[in-house]
């Protein structure tokens, strides 16, 4: 047995483990780590063991001695069981879909991530729904859902809130979010969201003055619901079309980050009156629109999202819809105070900026500041409590997109690139790199950082970093 295997087995068996990462972004959905981690650590250096694994963008959930996951093998959607201490594959469990989802060219069937708490392990694909194991690998319920009407896939992980499993449906028609009870799998309470349309971003469970709300972040605005019942407390409006990012919560405020293209205020996309794009556009003049009757640009880019119930046909309805959305769509980093009901636009904003916002990494808040990355490597960080930045859009060195979410821990950020870059930072007044470690492969996933070890997925496989 190679030396470090030796050590990681020796330190993980004989420790009585405090901190488990129980969902997407571990507990609270904080992001923020235990122990102190490795700052230096590649396939070369610190490397306790690494596993290959099927193809899959799921992060790390941990509890106790187990590791879960999810995956693509051999054209099946699988969830897994790993050992902690050795990364050894214990269990593989077949999701009963009939048809693989469609997903966007970078992403895979297997995106969502898994959750526990403690007991069973929750698992959603959105070509099928809903399923529930025990730690064994024993199937212990199936809840079938509707696949998603969105050409690329399910991005929304599901959360335990008590003793319901939520999970989000956000499509281009039908959105709604669901809660299951977790021993049985029954439908406990549906809410329909008829206004949201493709969304990516997972719940968050914003607990504060002796409540709990669930936070969506949702296309053009973020809502919060009663956890118990799926009763609609309130909504702010201001957010992208598409939600990406998860929110986070902080020094008594909620933290919600939203970008997408044409959101800017200088960079706003606009289709033009319906009846005048026909007169222009509509060759065969049925009054309905095809993909090769819009022009070349961005309009025609994103076709597949006008036509709602991808029938290959824009109708008036679609078509108008979209306008609005393009119209209404704003980026922000935004910070919200608690206690509001229905619209809380106008009076519960503490705080927003418009600059140095994420795309698909969610922020995290740590020592009371927010931090965030964006595409190039560009890191930025906010006073938590009044927004004003520490510094925006500094290079980390580190080039690529960022669909990682950030994580902390130990005094230090952790951002990780697609490249399989991650830079390790900190500092008051602008970011200094203590570390870019080169992985050498492609990483999609959340890191999971617990009791000092830095469990990272690739396209490939899993690694353990510790000292």
């Amino acid at each position: 047995m190679h030396l470090s295997h030796l050590l990681a087995v020796t330190l993980l068996t004989t420790s009585t483990h405090a901190a488990n990462w129980p969902q997407f972004r571990g507990t609270d959905a904080a992001n923020t780590g235990t122990g102190q981690p490795p700052v230096h650590f590649s396939p070369k250096t610190n490397l306790l063991w690494s596993t290959e694994l099927p193809l899959g963008h799921s992060a790390p959930v941990i509890w106790g001695e187990r590791i879960f996951l999810t995956g693509v093998e051999s054209g099946k959607l699988v969830t897994l069981g790993l050992d902690r201490v050795t990364g050894k594959v214990l269990w593989t469990a077949p999701a009963p879909a009939e048809k693989l989802e469609a997903t966007h060219r970078i992403s895979n069937p297997a995106a969502p991530t898994t959750c526990t708490d403690g007991e069973r392990v929750i698992a959603y694909f959105g070509s099928y729904g809903v399923l529930a194991y025990d730690f064994a690998g024993k199937e212990l319920w199936r809840h079938p859902l509707p696949v998603p009407v969105v050409e690329f896939g399910a991005g929304s992980s599901p959360v335990i809130v008590g003793d319901h499993v939520i999970q989000l449906c956000d499509s281009d028609m039908n959105s709604f979010i669901v809660a299951l009870d977790k021993r049985t799998g029954k439908e406990m309470w549906k809410a329909a969201r008829p206004s949201h349309r493709r969304g990516f971003a997972t719940p968050f469970v914003w607990r504060h003055d002796g409540i709990e709300e669930l936070i969506v972040n949702g296309s053009l605005k973020v809502s919060s619901y009663d956890p118990k019942d799926g009763t609609l407390r309130w909504t702010c409006r201001g957010m992208a079309r598409v939600a990406n990012a998860s929110p986070t919560a902080g020094d008594g405020l909620l933290f919600i980050a939203s970008w997408n293209l044409g959101g800017d205020p200088g960079d706003k996309l606009a289709l033009p009156p319906h009846a005048e794009f026909l007169a222009q556009y509509d060759k065969n003049k049925d009054g309905l629109l095809t993909k090769d009757e819009f022009p070349n640009g961005p309009f025609k880019d994103r076709f597949s999202q006008i036509d709602l119930n991808k029938d290959g046909i824009v109708t008036k309805a679609e078509y108008e819809g979209m306008a609005d959305q393009f119209a209404d769509a704003e980026n922000c980093l935004m910070a919200i105070k608690p206690g509001g009901r229905g619209d809380i636009t106008a009076t519960h904003i503490a705080w927003k900026q418009t600059r140095g916002l994420p795309y698909v990494s969610s922020p995290v808040y740590y020592q009371g500041r927010v931090h965030t990355v964006r595409s190039g490597g560009m890191a930025s960080a906010f006073d938590a409590k009044t927004g004003e930045p520490s510094y925006r859009d500094e290079r980390l060195g580190a080039l690529g997109d960022y669909y990682a979410s950030l994580a902390a821990a130990d005094g230090h950020i952790y951002a990780v690139s697609q490249k399989g870059t991650v830079t390790v930072y900190g500092g008051s007044s602008a970011p200094e790199v203590l570390a870019k470690n080169e992985i050498g492969e492609t990483v999609m996933s959340t890191p999971a950082i617990v009791d000092g070890r830095i469990y990272l997925r690739t396209d490939k496989r899993l690694m353990c970093f510790g000292k």
